[in-house]
Order: C-alpha cells, then structure tokens, then sequence
C-alpha cells in the first residue's frame, strides 16, 4: 500500500448537484451522472486499494469535482447577493463534513487498539489528530522527507491526507473569488471574466510548480496543497467554461466513454502512487473532465446510462462515507489476517463491512445531524453540532497519548532502577556469555511501543540534516579544549552509532561534532534516492568536504560498507559503496583518519512490531540475508593508509542468527536501525577496538 494512497469525496453539498454548472439534460440543475462519476471514482480508490495495492488516480477525480462544484456555488452566491457569505459557506461545511468525519475518526482509535500492535498506537493517535485539525497532509508530507518515520507502516488515518488538502481548499478558495468580485467592480470587469483570469493564473502556477517539485522530491509533492490545487482550480475552470460549450449529440457520446475508459485504465497503466501530481495528473483529471463535458445524453448507448444505474447513485450518495471507512478496515484486515493484500473473498468482506459502515455513518452522522439542525436553525447550532462530534476525538486522543506518555516513564524509571546485571545487552554475547540473555521475569527495554523515540538526541536536538536540504549542518558534543575530535559523518547507518561514541567522549574527554543527512551516504560518487537523482546529497557531500577542512578533526567516523534488504535501493546484500574509498583518499590528503565501521546487520522484519506480537526468541533475523560472509571491505587491496577498520557485528549476531532482543535490551527501533540504548552498551568494546585499530 502506498503512503500516497487516498482520496475522499467529499463536498458541502451532500449528494445534490444542483447549481453544479450547466448541464444538457438538466440546465443548471440536478447533474445525475456527476453521482455515477463519484461512484466510480470511489469504487476506483477502494478496489485499487484493496486488491492491487495501488493507487488510481480517484483522488485527483474528487478534487476536480470539489473545484467544479465550490466554484460555480461561490460564484452564483456572489452574482445573488454582492459577496461571499463566510459564515453560511463555512457552517454547513461543518454540518456536513465534520459528524462522518468524526464517527471515522473515533472508529480509527477504537479499531487501533483493538486490532493493531501498541507499536503503531502513537502513529495512529498522531495521525488521528491531524486528521481532525486538517494538516495531515502536512504531517505525512513531513513523514516523508523524515528518515525517521518513513519505516512506518500505512496507518489507519492517512488516507484522510486529501481531505486536509480540501479543507485548506475551503479557507482559501472563498477569499479567492471575494478578491476577484472586488477587482471586478473595482474595474468595471465582467465578473465571471476576472475569475476565469484568476483560476487560469492559480491553475498554470500550480500546475508549473507541481511539475517541478515532483521532478524534485514526488514523496513531498504528492502531500503538498500546492501541488494539488491546480486540480481544484481546473474544476473551477470547467465550471466557468462548461455554459459555452455546445457539442453534438455523437461527439458527446464518444467524449463520455473516453473519458471514462480513460479514468478507469489510469491506475493500470500510470504508476499514479510514484508520478503524481505532476502533468501526469491531468489523465484522469481531463478524463473525467470528459464525462463532465459528455453531461447526460439520452442515449442508450452512451456512458451516461451506466452512470445513471440506481446502484451506482446509491453508492455515489454514500461515496463520502465509503471513502472514510474501507482504509481503516483494509488496515485492519491486513493486520488481523497478517496478510499483505487481501484475497477476493477477503476484498469482498473489506468492501461488505466498509458499506456497512458508510450506510450506518450516513444515517447518524449525516441525516441525523442534519434533521437535528433543521429542528433548530443556525449557524450557531450547525457549528456547535460539528464541534460536538469532533471535540471528543480530539480529547479522547489526547488522554490516550498521555496515558502512553505516563506508561513509558513509567518503565524507563523501573529500567533506570533495575539491577545492570538485568539489562546486559551486548555484554550479553561478549566472549563469557554463552547465549543472549533474556530473563523471563525482565521486560524488554525499550519497550517496542516506545522503541521509535530511542534514537540519537542529534534527531531531537535538530542536529541531522533533513532529505530536501543541503546545508551543512554540524553539532559539537563535547568540551571546547578536547584531547581529540572526531567528526561523524554520513547517513542514519552512521547516525545510529552516536550514542556509543558519545559515552566514549564522555570518558575520554573527547567531542563528537554530527555531521549527518537522511539517506545521503559519506560518498564522493553520485547517488539516487526513489530512482532519481539526490542532488541535495551531491551538494551536501562536497559541504561536509569543505567543513572537513577546516575542522580537521582527528578522525573521522563513518561507514565502511552498506547492507541491502531492498532490491529497489542499490544491490542486494554487502556492498563498499561506489566513491566511499575515493572519499577516504581525499581525507588521507587532508591529514585526517577514517575510522570505518562495517555497516550493521537489516532484519527482514520490523523488530518492536514482531515483539508485540511474539516472544522474544521468535524475533530474529538471518545475517546472511543483508551481510556477505566476509566484509566486502576486506577484498580491497589499496585501501589508503589513513583507514582503521571495526567490525562488530559479533555483538549484534551470534553465527547466522541476529536477535531482535540482546540482554534485555531491544537492539533496533525499526528492521535497520540501532536503538541509542543498545548501542551505549557496544561503547567499551567500540572503544577497545578503536584504540587497538586506529590507535586513537
């Protein structure tokens, strides 16, 4: 499943089109086949979802019909009555989003707890949270340029991430089109003209920097408001120019087929979850333009008599509701099945338990709410209804996040008081140890729903440089008139040592200056990151040479080969990276030592998650599945003089077998990376082996 993988639809007037533009077979009126459309277009999302794993362009459909529709009601309010009445516009928002959002919302928290591992808890409360405040699309965009989170699985709110970009919609699109009115009578202009020459300037800027961020960074791109909304302006567009467009009957009924023939074969052949939202979102944004275009013919053959069928209006009247539910129950059918893809007859059970869902969540949250606030008419009323719904979500996950919060301090104290000799960690397969340690009576430490918060401070203090970045950043930990400086420098493969290097320093009276970037390796050769060019890392790496120089630190810290579980990210297994050797060289000249580590063992599997599900003996992973027999490193013959090479992989591995859990202590926060605590117990034998090699 994609982390780009949802879209909802939604819209302030139910399941009404009317005033959506002017159509052939109803005027300005009721549109039946734009309901067909949403049905499709849903149906699209959750089967794409459910059994191919992929996305298909849906979302893209429900922001272009968000445009089509909120502009064309904006602009008939503004002809009407002189301007935008904000707060009508924006209580039967609330009225009519809020109640299904909220009833879905709750629905994730209790799902969470019930179905999925106390390590995906905090995910899920965070994105619940986002969901409801509409900046999850910001909170994954920010997931995705964060080495940290993007281990994460897909969580049960994320696919709430486009109802975010529509709710940012709603505040910006009325001021928008107030602006326009104004300048308008300001000039003497034509109303409609001015926002036609508004949204055709927001629909060509947006479109223009979407390409270009795509092209730069397509996980940040798919999540960034700005990216989206020459979508929603091309909705508006459609609007505004759909009254003056007069097609013969034949010429519309080829345009509705094509156009959806061309929204439905989007998904299968445009890879939608790794291209969008750049121009190659215009497929099904035009195809469904298309059908737009097509209105309702008559015909018996056209494509709007599919899209007029009585079940496919039923499912386009429950499309919102359906889009809020069948991520969830995917994500927990997936978890409860321990499956990665449903079969059809489990598919088919998503879609069933989903509808269910969306019926039950209509009733209630929609038609019930709105016949309360019909009893009782107001703005204030319509507000407060909203508000009620979606205030409880937002407190019951903030108590859930304290309790946890509690519970972790908790277990960090009881650690903190617990007996050494009960949490040896890689003393537990030192030369003495004849297996690793885990005492029945001992809870593992971290505990694996906690474990993605025990990672270097240099990612709480600010200190890594992020993945669209170039600059250098670097953080002294240390006394100002060290005895020796060592520079750590790299990627989050060097990153995870800092915590054994610092006890080191602490010891030695050394500083430890972090010079570290998010997937960007130590290298003086070029690299990709999602099959295209890094061109940030480039940049950095030639910054950190220069900072290097004038730095001159002791030695330099990094690694010395890299481990590969992932056949999509470099080659499979141990490799010296390409330019890492080069790098070194350079270094040689300057002066300055390498201390290079041979990269750390990937378990096939996430090691807090497994834990939470399984005894500890169940969770471990295999070497040789990531490591070569014999370092890579060790087959180079002209390596420069200036590199000390440590290997320690015998205190993360004992033969083939790499526990997830070595005296008491959880050795990785993910499938890849070491835990701060796990790693401070390798610091006497680091240390040890840092003298004996580099001499340091």
């Amino acid at each position: 499943m994609s982390s780009g993988s949802a879209a909802q639809p939604q819209e302030p007037s139910g399941t009404a089109e009317r005033g959506a533009g002017t159509g052939r077979s109803s005027g300005s009126g009721f549109r039946p086949e734009l309901q067909g459309l949403r049905a499709v277009a849903v149906l699209l999302v959750a089967v794409y979802h459910i059994w191919l794993g992929r996305v298909s362009g849906g979302v893209d459909v429900f922001l272009l019909l968000t445009g089509f529709l909120i502009t064309g009601s904006l602009l008939r309010a503004v002809e009407r009555g002189g301007r935008v009445d904000y707060a009508a516009f924006w209580s039967r928002l609330v009225k009519r989003l809020f109640p299904g959002a909220a009833a879905a919302l709750a629905g994730i928290l209790a799902a969470s707890y019930l179905f999925l591992p106390a390590t995906a808890w905090r995910d899920a409360i965070s994105g619940t949270i986002a969901s409801a405040l509409y900046f999850q699309n910001w909170h994954l965009a920010l997931s995705s340029v964060d080495y940290l989170a993007q281990n994460s699985g897909a969580g049960p709110a994320q696919h709430f991430w486009s109802l975010s970009v529509q709710g940012q919609f709603y505040l910006v699109w009325p001021v928008l089109i107030t602006a326009a009115a104004a300048l308008a009578r300001a000039a003497g202009w034509p109303l409609r003209r001015v926002v036609t020459a508004a949204l055709a300037l927001v629909f060509a800027a947006s479109l223009a920097y979407s390409v270009a961020v795509t092209a730069a960074d397509q996980p940040w791109a798919y999540f960034d408001t700005g990216a989206r909304l020459w979508e929603l302006a091309l909705g508006g567009l459609l609007a505004l120019a759909l009254p003056h467009l007069r097609l013969r009957r034949l010429p519309r009924i080829l345009l509705g087929w094509v156009g959806l023939a061309a929204l439905v074969s989007c998904g299968l052949l445009v890879n939608v979850s790794t291209l969008f939202p750049g121009f190659i979102a215009l497929w099904p944004t035009l195809a469904a333009a298309a059908v737009i275009v097509a209105g309702s013919t008559g015909s018996p053959l056209a494509a709007d008599r599919l899209l007029n069928l009585r079940p496919l209006h039923y499912v386009g009247d429950h499309a919102y509701a359906l889009y809020l539910w069948h991520w969830p129950v995917l994500v927990c059918y997936l978890e409860v099945t321990d499956r990665t893809q449903p079969s059809l007859t489990g598919g088919c059970l998503v879609l069933a338990v989903s509808m269910a869902l969306a019926v039950a969540t209509r009733w209630v949250g929609e038609d019930g709410v709105d016949a309360f606030t019909r009893a009782r008419p107001g703005r204030l009323w319509s507000v407060s209804v909203g508000a009620a719904c979606i205030v409880p979500v937002l407190a019951a996950s903030g108590v859930w996040s304290g309790y946890l919060t509690h519970q972790q301090r908790q277990q960090e104290l009881a650690a903190t008081q617990a007996q050494a000799a009960d949490y040896p960690g890689a003393a537990a397969l030192g030369a003495a140890a004849t297996a690793p340690a885990q005492a029945q009576d001992v809870p593992v430490y971290p505990d694996p729903a906690n474990a993605s918060e025990d990672v270097p401070v240099t990612y709480t203090d600010g200190c890594n440089q992020g993945i669209p970045e170039s600059e250098v950043l670097t953080c002294s930990y240390g006394p100002e008139d060290p005895v020796r400086t060592i520079a750590l420098v790299g990627a989050s493969h060097a990153a995870h040592w800092f915590p054994a290097l610092r006890e080191i320093a602490r010891g030695e009276h050394w500083r430890v200056v972090n010079i570290i970037k998010g997937s960007c390796l130590f290298t003086a050769a070029d690299q990709l990151r999602h099959g295209q060019a890094y061109e940030s890392c480039a940049v950095w790496n030639s910054g950190v040479m220069a900072e290097l120089a004038d730095l001159r630190p002791d030695a330099v810290f990094t690694t010395a080969t890299r481990t590969n579980l992932d056949a999509g990210s470099g080659p499979v297994g141990e490799s010296v990276v390409e330019g890492y050797v080069s790098r070194w060289r350079e270094l040689d000249a300057m002066g300055i030592e390498v201390i290079a580590v041979r990269d750390t063992p990937r378990l096939d599997f996430n090691a807090p998650d497994c834990l939470a599900e399984n005894r500890p003996e169940d969770c471990v992973g295999q070497r040789h599945r990531s490591m070569a027999r014999t370092s890579p490193l060790e087959r180079i013959d002209d390596l420069p003089g200036n590199v000390a090479y440590i290997d320690l992989t015998d205190l993360l591995c004992r033969g083939d077998r790499c526990p997830a859990v070595i005296g008491n202590i959880l050795v990785y926060w993910d499938s890849a990376h070491i835990t701060a605590t796990y790693m401070r117990t390798l610091a006497p034998v680091l240390r040890d082996r840092i003298e004996a090699e580099a001499g340091l």
